[in-house]
């Protein structure tokens, strides 16, 4: 029964902040600290004391309280966790390696932009790009691995409002949440598409390096200088081996009309234009290089990004469509176009706290009238990019304490999560019998029973 009210209260999540981890090691690494021991092991897997402490400084640094059994929760979290790995491998549940690639480049991607670059990365930890990237490769690995084995061990459950009121009534009164100022307020953004003229020209470019290859030059040394493909310039435009199927169409059908070591044409894709080498076939994979140039906008094409949103802003003013109509027709923001232009929580409630608004929103809507709509606002996306939006202030709610009426979506999120938990539980005690499970003696205070 313990070890049963333990695992109710694991919420420690699973996927540690990417930079946390960077800045982590490196600080261990430059303090010349070692603090790796192996301290449970769980059938061939391990469990190291610097991921425990990590973990443990995540979970500080996301504001949770310091209580006394932090860190044996979390370590009997991270025990589960290798228990779902084991699992996947058993279940033969495969995370494949482009979809670890293509979650690693999105993540450095972020980091170039927040540091400026990949030379002030390398400057700031000590190493090259790759070698980062290397060494976190096996954990997204498993952490992809651990959010798909939980997804099957909880696929399709779901609450009923009986459950939902029933778990909201089971929360002490003096343990309810208080909420802070929270906001209603959706976004339609339009970007600007680059025309004719600003595509040849990136054409043009492609053409030209592809006779300066042709002529002798490096591939490698051609891309690391014109790519902007952050996941594959570093590395001279390699890609590695990919699967039917598994890159965009366009790009896959020209590198499969090539023969090895020959370029293509440029080709055009929804990331922008390519040219492409084939190194090698192996079966039904192949291994390709490219380089890949993305057209800019040029002023004429962001004017007229500017002028269909004041065409659509009068269309929905006029009540000749409703915001979130065309918010889910027109809007190129995919996370907030689906839910009619909403931001949303982390609960998929159709607001968000006012102090976790982006600045310029927050800035906006504070001499906006509820019920009203901007005319069109250039800002920058998380990309670096620039684009145009109306934004549309619903309502505004006061701070107050969790209610059943109006924080439904959140509490609902919280008891289908509390029921997943159960569900996962479950699971472990089940399956902790079938594995070899062995704790360090440095932790024996947390009595995590060995089976």
């Amino acid at each position: 029964m313990k070890r049963q009210n333990r695992m109710k209260h694991l919420k420690y999540l699973i996927i540690s902040l990417f930079i946390t981890l960077l800045i982590t090691g490196h600080a261990q690494e430059s303090q010349g600290i070692v603090i790796d021991k192996i301290i449970a092991k769980v059938d061939d897997y391990i469990i190291l004391k610097s991921e425990l402490e990590r973990a443990y400084l995540d979970f500080l640094a996301r504001g949770q309280a310091r209580v006394s059994n932090a860190k044996c929760e979390i370590l009997q979290q991270l025990v589960v966790n290798k228990m779902l790995v084991a699992q996947a491998e058993i279940d033969s549940i495969i995370v494949l390696e482009a979809e670890v690639n293509s979650n690693l480049d999105r993540r450095m991607a972020v980091m170039i932009q927040q540091f400026g670059g990949e030379s002030e990365i390398q400057k700031a930890y000590g190493k090259s790009i790759e070698q980062i990237k290397s060494e976190i490769f096996d954990n997204i690995k498993e952490q992809l691995t651990i959010q798909r084995m939980q997804s099957e061990l909880t696929a399709d459950m779901k609450v009923t409002p009986a459950e939902v009121r029933k778990f909201f009534k089971e929360i002490p009164r003096d343990s309810l949440p208080y909420f802070s100022t929270e906001v209603s307020i959706a976004q339609i953004v339009k970007q600007a598409e680059p025309g004719p003229s600003q595509k040849e020209k990136v054409r043009n470019l492609l053409l030209d390096i592809k006779s300066r290859i042709e002529r002798g030059e490096s591939f490698a040394t051609l891309a690391k200088q014109y790519s902007q493909d952050p996941g594959s310039a570093s590395r001279g435009g390699e890609l590695g081996f990919y699967g039917r199927g598994e890159l965009a169409p366009e790009y896959e059908a020209a590198a499969l009309s090539l023969s090895p070591g020959e370029i293509s044409m440029p080709v055009e894709t929804q990331f922008g234009f390519h040219i492409i080498e084939l190194e090698e076939k192996r079966g039904n994979t192949y291994r390709t290089r490219h380089i890949l140039i993305i057209p800019k906008p040029s002023q004429a094409d962001y004017d007229k990004a500017k002028d269909y949103l004041h065409r659509l802003r009068t269309k929905i003013v006029n009540d000749s469509i409703t915001f979130q109509a065309a918010a889910k027709e027109n809007s190129d923001d995919q996370e907030t176009a689906s839910a009619g232009g909403f931001f949303h929580d982390e609960a998929g409630a159709l607001r968000v706290s006012a102090e976790q608004l982006d600045p310029n929103i927050f800035f906006t809507i504070d001499t906006m009238r509820i019920g009203s709509i901007t005319n069109p606002l250039r800002f920058q996306q998380a990309d670096g990019t620039y684009a145009f939006r109306i934004i549309y202030y619903k309502d505004k709610i006061k701070p107050h304490q969790a209610n059943i009426d109006d924080d439904y979506q959140k509490i609902a999120t919280a008891a289908l999560s509390r029921k997943q938990n159960l569900k996962i539980s479950e699971w472990f005690e089940k399956a902790r019998n079938n594995v070899f499970i062995d704790i360090d003696s440095e932790y024996d205070y947390c009595k995590l029973t060995n089976p």
